[in-house]
């Protein structure tokens, strides 16, 4: 049931065994009952209830159970109410048992992890294929197939974790995946997996793309899909390979917060096959989960997987007095071919100060810092201040000396835009998340400016510069640094390799940070052996576990939760809490004792932005 996280018995009508439809039956098959009135979907999770247990008898929560013999649909039992509908093909019975261990490692509800298995559109049949041989490799790919046998031994280990650079090149070892069989190949994007399928089907190899093609994956083949895919339907699996396992995009970032690299993981394992984890920066997790040491390339390959990373040390006076757009930064954006200028700070300005007093600009209803609004076409008057935390609006008048000049101490995107303009004398493009991909002229100047989201929406580029890298170094989250690299990482596939005269500018006062120095060498593991040392001692994943609590409901959750010995329960602001414990298992068996109460509630294990 996708509401009741409870198994009830049901009969196979008999009408079901004159035609047939009984037969069709299995562990995953998606039907409709009657529930108190309602017609209601979900999965059969058994067929024939264990001897001894009475029928009708409600077993431990997980989905939905129907009998499956004569013996049990007639006569014998009249109790029991018929199924009312064969809906169609669902999650195989290995899936189901692999979504119910997902909704135990993240405390989240069976049903979830079911309806991410299931196909997105009714499959009436599914015409399963022969184990079949892959094809060989196409002559035209002789080259590739050499370079692979470099890779070979990353599927000799249950789980492998192999190192490629950003600009580095992954098609020898998806060459040697492909030799095994039917692998299952994960990326964090849809766009991604699209290229990757075109990839495979040139090679004259079976493949299907994940959630579209479900049945064509649950008859055999190839799968490639986002991190739902993990789920998919493989009859015949080889391998799982994850691209990227360092992408946020693999971890759900609803709850319950579960991570594709880890379900793909403990799937490999049930299946008895190897995963291996494919990054240019392995996460600490994917570092734990592996069997061994990285595989890498030779150091002079892998550097030159990466950029040149120029870094303008903001500590200097002299850059200082620039602000955030010095003058090795302009001179750097008037030399390139196409500029890519980062800053994860909308609108016009998120930090003021009074010219007079020195005093900064905040809100006079809850004392949060203001910024200013960017007029949008309508009566707002620029320059107009809000809060971002109450949404008050107030004039542009300091509340201590009522002056009306203001300094900008943390300028955002809008801003920095309007003076690129003026400095450069040419157009520069805007680009944020909330930004349509289909507005006119948004990738038609040379420069564009923008959040992240930029690093993601322009194809290519010679230059991307960090305008405050310190904003990431020093982002309030155990996980910051992890980030702060997973950005240079996504800039340096955006601008190539070295040899090909790609650039990074980096902007901070932090020069000698890690990440920093980790992306100059070319080296990721300067920053892991720093962020593991640093996590160990502070108990934060991998070495530790911790779930947030947060919405409506959680505080009647935590009054239920209570304080159990071992876990640390700490309040971070109005209906949100964080519980941390060095174990993950007593951590989980301390939130499974809690029922959970009506109302909106976010219960995410391990969050990636706390």
């Amino acid at each position: 049931m996708v509401a009741l996280e409870r198994e009830f018995d049901y009969a196979v009508p008999q009408a079901w065994h004159d035609d047939g439809r009984a037969g069709r039956l299995t562990v995953g098959t998606m039907v409709r009952v009657t529930l108190k009135g309602r017609r209601v979907g979900g999965w059969v999770t058994a067929c024939d209830p264990p001897s001894g247990e009475p029928p009708g008898h409600p077993v431990p929560p997980g989905g939905l159970r129907a009998g499956g013999d004569s013996r049990t649909a007639v006569g014998p039992a009249p109790e029991l109410a018929p199924l009312a509908k064969l809906v169609g093909v669902g999650p195989p019975a290995e899936v189901l048992e692999l979504a119910g261990w997902a909704a135990r490692h993240w405390a989240g509800r069976r049903a979830t992890f079911y309806g991410t298995a299931s196909p997105p559109r009714v499959v009436g049949d599914i015409a399963r294929s022969a184990a079949r041989r892959v094809p060989a490799l196409l002559p035209a790919d002789a080259a590739a197939a050499a370079g692979a046998s470099v890779w070979e031994s990353a599927f000799d280990r249950a789980v492998s974790l192999v190192r490629i650079p950003p600009a580095g090149d992954r098609g020898p070892l998806l060459s040697a995946a492909l030799r095994r069989g039917d692998v299952l190949l994960v990326v964090p994007g849809v766009a991604e997996a699209s290229r990757l399928a075109a990839w495979v089907r040139r090679r004259g190899v079976p493949v299907s793309l994940l959630p579209e093609g479900w049945a064509q994956a649950a008859a055999g083949g190839v799968a490639v899909g986002t991190r739902a895919a993990v789920f998919g339907p493989m009859p015949h699996l080889a391998g799982i390979v994850v691209l990227d396992e360092h992408d946020e995009s693999l971890v759900a970032a609803d709850s319950p917060s579960w991570s594709a690299r880890e379900v793909a993981v403990e799937r490999a394992r049930r299946a008895g096959v190897p995963c291996v984890l494919v990054s240019p920066i392995p996460s600490l997790e994917a570092r734990v989960l592996a069997s061994g040491e990285p595989l890498t390339s030779a150091r002079p390959i892998e550097r030159e997987g990466w950029p040149n990373v120029e870094v303008v040390d903001q500590r200097d006076p002299e850059v200082g007095r620039a602000g955030l757009l010095s003058a090795t930064l302009v001179a750097r954006l008037r030399s390139c071919d196409r500029a890519v200028c980062v800053l994860n700070r909308k609108g016009r300005a998120r930090l003021l100060a009074c010219t007079g007093c020195g005093d900064l600009v905040v809100c006079d209803a809850c004392g949060a810092t203001v910024g200013e609004v960017v007029p949008n076409g309508t009566d707002e008057r620029p320059g107009a201040l809000v809060c971002a935390r109450c949404g008050e609006r107030r004039p542009r008048v300091c509340s201590s000396c009522g002056a009306t000049r203001l300094k900008t101490l943390r300028p955002g995107v809008n801003k920095l835009r309007e003076e690129l303009e003026v400095l450069l004398g040419e157009r520069v493009t805007e680009l944020t998340g909330s930004t349509s991909s289909g507005e006119p002229g948004d990738l038609s100047s040379r420069i564009v400016i923008g959040t992240e989201a930029a690093l993601h929406r322009v194809p290519r580029a010679d230059l991307v510069a960090f305008l405050d890298f310190d904003q990431e170094l020093s982002a309030p989250r155990y996980r910051a640094n992890e980030q702060a690299m997973a950005l240079l990482a996504r800039a340096a596939r955006l601008v190539g390799p070295r040899s090909g005269g790609g650039r990074i500018l980096v902007q901070t006062r932090r020069a000698d940070h890690p990440a920093v120095e980790a992306a100059r060498a070319a080296d990721p593991d300067l920053l892991s052996r720093h962020d593991r040392e640093l996590r160990r001692q502070l108990g934060f994943p991998p070495f530790g576990a911790l779930a947030e609590v947060a919405g409506e409901a959680a505080g009647a959750f935590m009054g239920g939760l209570g304080r159990p010995l071992g876990l640390e329960v700490s309040e971070l602001g109005e209906n949100r809490w964080v519980v941390r414990a060095a174990d993950r298992d007593q951590l989980l068996d301390a939130l499974a004792t809690v029922e959970r109460p009506p109302g909106r509630l976010r219960l995410a294990i391990d969050p990636l932005r706390l």
